[in-house]
């Protein structure tokens, strides 16, 4: 059917009277679309109301059954599937690989999600969910490593993998050890040396709360007594109303922290703080509120926020998806090791000894990291091999240019590896293919860019602008590692 609508595209224009023709095909792949976009039960299509709204918009739409958005919504599945395929495919860059668990809150379900990372022709750094699928329990080594491989190979990507990051777990680790007899070494990166990485985001989450045990008992307090106020809404309004009469001006809402995750329990103990005459006031009030905490606590709270601050905002960096987080890694985890070592020397007896813990807890897993966040530090235009000399002298005074050395070595590896890539992996970048064997020359001109003085400039999006001053290899260089998340 043809129909005459008034369209109205521009606040400055007149409307415009344009034809219209409905399709009802269309129509249905858009409800499809808003059921997935939205998250809308299938369900909606029974209900009457949506129904007669539907027919008012539009008497010639018949809303389809639920079998038929069903079909629908696999039909834009696949079609977007099909997409992603072809641009991972088509794509020269290696994958970097992360995966994670997360448990449904309803029905306690395991889940793992499967996301590839790589930068595009364009030099913009993309991320792609490939699965995310129902892991039965147990969720032992075998059944882990079985759904992960299945993934890899059900996109013909096992062949052009970087890196598999995963948190730190013994499990994770033993499943990656698993994965990695079942994958043809010879088509790794550097044979498959930064094959496992670990998660700096959860390796920092673990090492904060490993400090924050020190202070254990106040937190809890903090965390009962927001649990105790958040419990119903007249305890809420009671809470309100104190904070009006204290003329409190902070308008956050009191929230309860995720166990596992420090940052947001730095959060719920940085708004508890701000409340904390409001909890006073109304222990006096309240007779069943017995889970204040004592002026000592609330002071040891309030010196562990302030030294953390720093932490959360590197975790924050570090948990970004929308940008290359590798480069970032090197100066802020060299940065946290010297705030460290400084609260050891804190006249404050609690900072010291959760500094203490939060250092034996870094050092573990230092040398597990600080590899290929350096090679990407010296890759990136702003740093180069500067700041690894900086920040070694300053952390190893002794030994600093051992440490230089080891990063350089690795420089050299993933150079011969740009330059000489396997059967498997044609080439990363246009110029893959121009030389079979790592030269004096190439080495030559690599030393130069490392020396050379520091650019201002944005990671991986300016290596795309004639490289302003970054060689043509070291660009490939950075294709090869700057995708990889950590």
């Amino acid at each position: 059917m043809r129909q005459q609508v008034l369209t109205n595209n521009f606040m400055n224009r007149p409307p415009l009277l344009t034809s219209y023709s409905f399709d009802h095909e269309t129509a249905r792949k858009e409800l499809a679309s808003a059921i997935i976009m939205h998250e809308y039960p299938l369900s909606i299509v029974d209900h009457v109301g949506f129904k007669r709204y539907s027919n008012a918009l539009q008497p010639l739409f018949k809303v389809p059954c639920r079998n038929t958005m069903k079909a629908e919504i696999f039909k834009i599945y696949e079609y977007q599937r099909g997409k992603t395929m072809s641009l991972v495919v088509s794509n020269a860059s290696r994958l970097a690989i992360t995966t994670d668990m997360w448990t449904s809150s309803n029905q306690k379900k395991g889940f793992m999600a499967v996301t590839a990372h790589f930068i595009d022709d364009s030099w913009t750094l993309q991320s792609c969910i490939l699965r995310f699928i129902y892991v039965p329990c147990p969720h032992t080594k075998e059944v882990l490593c079985d759904q992960l491989l299945n993934c890899l190979m059900d996109w013909n990507i096992d062949r052009k993998i970087s890196s598999i990051t995963v948190d730190n777990c013994s499990t994770n680790d033993a499943m990656i050890d698993l994965l990695w007899d079942k994958l043809d070494s010879a088509s790794l990166m550097l044979g498959g040396e930064l094959f496992h990485m670990r998660c700096c985001a959860h390796i920092l989450n673990l090492i904060v709360k490993d400090g924050l045990d020190v202070i254990k008992v106040g937190i809890e307090k903090i965390r009962d007594s927001v649990a105790y106020w958040t419990a119903s809404q007249k305890r809420e309004e009671k809470f309100e109303e104190t904070v009006r009469q204290l003329n409190v001006t902070s308008t956050k809402k009191l929230g309860l922290d995720c166990a596992t995750r420090w940052n947001s329990t730095f959060l719920m103990l940085q708004t508890a703080l701000l409340y904390k005459d409001v909890f006073i006031r109304l222990s006096k009030r309240d007779a069943q509120y017995n889970s204040l905490p004592s002026e000592r606590e609330w002071g040891f709270a309030r010196d562990v926020c302030q030294k953390l601050k720093f932490l959360f905002k590197v975790t924050e960096l570090f948990s970004g998806t929308k940008y290359p987080t590798t480069n970032q890694c090197f100066p802020n985890i060299c940065e946290i090791r010297l705030e460290l070592r400084d609260w050891l020397h804190s006249e404050n007896q609690v900072i010291r000894e959760m500094a203490k813990r939060m250092v034996e807890k870094f050092d573990k897993y230092w040398s597990v990291v600080h590899g290929v966040v350096g090679v990407s530090a010296v890759l990136d235009p702003r740093y180069k091999i500067n700041v690894l000399e900086f920040y070694f002298k300053l952390l190893f005074p002794t030994s600093y240019k051992e440490e230089v050395d080891k990063v350089r070595a690795l420089c050299y590896k993933l150079l011969k590896e740009y330059q000489c890539p396997s059967s498997m992996m044609e080439g990363i970048g246009d110029s893959s293919s121009q030389s079979s064997s790592i030269d004096e020359e190439s080495l030559s001109k690599y030393d130069v860019y490392m020396l050379r003085e520091s650019k201002r400039m944005f990671a991986c999006g300016d290596w795309s602008n004639g490289m302003a001053g970054l060689t043509e290899l070291c660009n490939g260089m950075a294709g090869l590692i700057e995708n990889i998340r950590v």
